[in-house]
């Protein structure tokens, strides 16, 4: 058995509460998409490092009604299963419908991985993070609540996962290990006993991974006498943190692994910018307990037996709008009106309504941050009409964002820095570009420290037009809270604009 060095984060960027299923020597995960459509990224791998994203499970409106949606609420916690040649993967849309309802758990299936995937069946039991187990001709559902009047807890209860019917009662099995907010249940079936892994500690710096077992799927449940045991709690600003919501499963070769979420740090200051990551953990059993890497702990650069070697990794994304059908990497805010992106010509045009970026419905496209050093640059050409808004942005969400626009006036064109965090949106930086310009250039750059923004037109040099602190686009600072990490995307206001090529080099 070879044991290969890798790094963490396996899947950076904005990629949380990551789940996991095997069929033969290939491995997919999901992992949540809240408040962006399409929604729950699918992800392929045959060595747990190298991991390709095949598609998303909701591609439709039917599937992901997100109108109006708040940031950082729509799709929690997904959970991927295979079993007898169908693909299930169900999850909660915690937006709220105009009833004042939110829409709840649900699960989709199909038998080719890059779909389609079904329309939702719905399950009438409440709560989030909802998984499923096969096990002995049945399945078993599970959720962090039962019914509205229900004590708090994980519940579980028998299904028709192709039609969402129960077909018992929600039963209470655990009250979890003592920890706030008992989260993100998987429940497994291996030698004979159950296994009832949870995230307990909210899902910030206190976030760990506990786990139960029992003879009898309802109980009673025993915990880990080394709970929690996966968490990097007591490794105080270490580059690691925040670990929880794991995934548990065997490669194929006796092997078993963690997939979990956490995230990294900017410098030693308990701040982030690029959301929850997904990390891996070699784990191994001693005494019908599972034991997580070196100490329960999750570092940069670990070791475990991996299927194959990894090979070297290049998150940089680069598109020309040559194709004819946007790549999966793209995503918009909320649901939608896909008659305004259009590819022709070699370039992107957006029609920009009059929802800026700090609105509900904005006209945007944009891809995960992955890295803190970063490049990004996009050209703006063609004519623009009196009013357009159109540039380059990083955005967090409608209350955090810094721009790089460009906008006719009635004086002509001028390229503006726009900074929006919290209440307070400013523009910070203002030139006139020349007469007859018809294209220009616009670049973000980043560090642990610094977004920067600078612009230029033919050949010139990149002229500079300012910077914004990262920590204003950290979740730590903002008001509400934020489950999210930044995108760099692109946008309009107003009318219509053109792009030609998009980059974005992860440093």
């Amino acid at each position: 058995m070879l044991v290969h060095t890798y790094h963490n984060p396996v899947i950076p960027g904005f990629n949380p509460d990551p789940s996991i299923c095997r069929v033969g020597d290939d491995f997919y995960l999901v992992t949540s998409s809240f408040e962006y459509f399409p929604g729950v990224p699918v992800y392929h791998s045959t060595n747990l490092v190298n991991w390709q994203l095949i598609g998303h499970c909701l591609t439709r409106v039917q599937q992901l009604p997100l109108d109006n949606c708040q940031a950082s609420r729509g799709i929690y916690a997904p959970a991927i299963r295979y079993h007898d040649g169908i693909f299930y993967m169900t999850t909660t849309n915690t937006h709220v419908k105009a009833d004042g309802e939110r829409y709840g758990n649900f699960i989709v299936h199909t038998r080719d991985i890059r779909g389609p995937w079904s329309d939702p069946v719905w399950v009438d039991q409440r709560g989030i993070d909802p998984s499923l187990l096969f096990v002995d001709g049945k399945v078993y559902f599970c959720s962090n609540a039962g019914m509205p009047t229900d004590t708090k807890g994980i519940y579980v209860c028998e299904i028709n996962p192709l039609t969402g019917e129960k077909l018992t009662l929600s039963t209470l099995i655990s009250n979890g290990c003592g920890g706030k907010c008992s989260e993100a249940p998987h429940l497994y079936y291996i030698n004979g006993w159950y296994y009832l892994i949870l995230a307990e500690g909210g899902t910030s710096y206190g976030h760990m991974v506990v786990i139960q077992r029992s003879r009898d799927i309802y109980g009673p449940y025993e915990c880990c006498p080394d709970n929690p045991v996966l968490s990097n709690i007591t490794l105080h600003r270490f580059p690691v943190q925040a670990i929880g919501h794991a995934d548990m499963f065997e490669d194929g070769q006796g092997n078993w692994w963690m997939v979990c979420l956490g995230i990294r740090l900017l410098n030693t200051q308990l701040r982030h910018n690029l959301g929850r990551e997904t990390f891996l953990v070699p784990v191994r059993w001693e005494n019908d307990w599972p034991v997580c890497a070196e100490n329960g702990h999750v570092h940069l650069e670990m070791k475990g037996p991996l299927p194959s070697a990894p090979l070297s990794v290049n998150h940089d994304f680069t598109d020309d709008f040559t194709g004819r059908v946007f790549s999966p990497h793209w995503n918009y805010i909320r649901n939608p009106d896909l008659s305004r992106y259009r590819l022709d010509n070699g370039g992107l045009t957006l029609i920009g309504g009059t929802d800026g970026l700090s609105g509900k419905q904005p006209t945007f496209i944009g891809v995960r941050q992955k890295s803190f050093d970063i490049e990004a640059i996009t050209r703006v050409y063609g004519a623009i009409a009196p009013g357009v808004r159109a540039g380059i942005t990083a955005f967090l969400n409608e209350d955090y964002h810094y721009d790089v626009v460009i906008e006719n006036r009635t004086e002509g064109l001028f390229v503006l820095v726009n900074r929006h965090v919290h209440d307070m949106e400013v523009i910070t930086f203002q030139a006139p570009l020349s007469a007859g310009t018809t294209e220009a250039e616009l670049r973000i750059t980043a560090d642990m420290n610094w977004y920067y923004f600078s612009f230029r037109t033919g050949n010139s040099d990149w002229q500079d037009a300012g910077k914004g602190m990262s920590a204003g686009l950290s979740i730590e600072g903002t008001h509400s809270g934020c489950f999210t990490g930044v995108y760099i995307g692109l946008h309009c206001t107003g009318g219509e604009a053109s792009f030609r090529r998009f980059s974005l080099l992860n440093k």
